[in-house]
């Protein structure tokens, strides 16, 4: 199911900056198909610049290489990013995520600075993720509090541990509980550990999230 994911970032709020939104929707050796901010499609290639200041670095096959405001993203089919300065009407940072084919709302973020693939799964008590991805992302689980926890392959020992920083586009919390697994997982799910830092809001296939505290 995490094979065809997609993400589109938007503005539902005032805002005190606008937001570059970028998705890929197609993908070539030296290009790639874009949208920006909901408009249509262009095809750029590896070099080329947009008005928008979306610039393609690289891209084949699997994923594109792009400059967004000033900052690398890495992006493959049907992936999209957020990035500058989102705010709602109250000076909370928020984010606005949207559904893919299955449903599922996946973004890229990032912890302790690292950049990782988040699902957002409301039913997770904490951030939680493999040991796998705990090496990659250069967190020292081993050093935290074991504990036990139930999944759909019965009881598993896991480990605790507090994440310096966790970012969702311009969403940034600090010291929030994560949960390791020894067993593999395709990708980091974003629990309540973070999402109750967050106010809520679904409207169809789109979900916005912002900043409470």
């Amino acid at each position: 199911i995490y094979s065809s994911l997609s993400l589109a970032a938007a503005l539902l709020f005032t805002t005190s900056a606008l937001a570059t939104n970028v998705s890929v929707v197609g993908l070539f050796g030296g290009k790639a198909v874009v949208t920006i901010n909901g408009g249509a499609q262009k095809l750029l290639k590896a070099g080329e610049k947009t008005p928008e200041g979306v610039k393609l670095i690289s891209a084949d096959s699997n994923q594109a290489v792009l400059e967004i405001d000033g900052k690398q993203q890495t992006l493959g089919l049907g992936q999209g990013v957020s990035t500058g300065g989102v705010q709602d009407s109250g000076g909370n940072a928020s984010v606005t995520l949207t559904a893919d084919a299955q449903g599922h709302f996946i973004v890229t973020g990032s912890i302790n600075g690292s950049p990782t693939r988040f699902l957002v799964d409301t039913g997770a008590s904490s951030i939680s993720m493999s040991s796998a991805e705990a090496k990659r992302l250069g967190i020292s689980y081993l050093k935290g509090q074991k504990a036990l926890s139930s999944t759909a392959n019965g009881i598993v020992q896991v480990y605790r541990v507090s994440l310096n920083s966790v970012k969702l586009g311009d969403i940034s919390l600090n010291g929030v509980e994560g949960v390791v697994h020894e067993s593999a997982m395709p990708v980091v799910l974003l629990g309540m550990s973070f999402l109750n830092r967050v106010n809520m809001k679904r409207e169809g296939d789109s979900m916005v999230l912002t900043k409470r505290f």
